[in-house]
C-alpha cells in the first residue's frame, strides 16, 4: 500500500493514533516523509507496516496541509 501514497495524500500511522493525521510530504523509492499534526516531520525508511490512507477525512479538527480550515 506504501507504494500507492502519493505528495498530499492524508494519513495516518497504524500504531501511533496520537500523532493524528499525517499529509505526505514525499515519497522517493522506500522512503516516505509525512508531516502529522502531532508528531511534526516523519521520515519512514522502507517501513514494515502500511500507513493508513484517509479516504473522507474529519470535518472538525485541525486541517494538515490542505491549504484553509475545514
Amino acid at each position: 500500500m506504501n507504494e500507492l501514497l502519493t505528495p498530499g495524500d492524508l494519513v495516518t500511522h497504524p500504531h501511533r493514533p496520537d500523532w493524528g493525521l499525517g499529509q505526505v510530504q514525499s515519497r522517493t523509492g522506500t522512503r516516505i516523509t509525512v508531516n502529522f499534526e502531532n508528531a511534526g516531520k516523519v521520515v519512514f525508511d522502507a517501513p514494515a507496516f502500511d500507513l493508513v490512507l484517509v479516504d473522507d477525512p474529519p470535518l472538525s479538527g485541525p486541517s494538515v496541509g490542505r491549504g484553509g480550515t475545514r
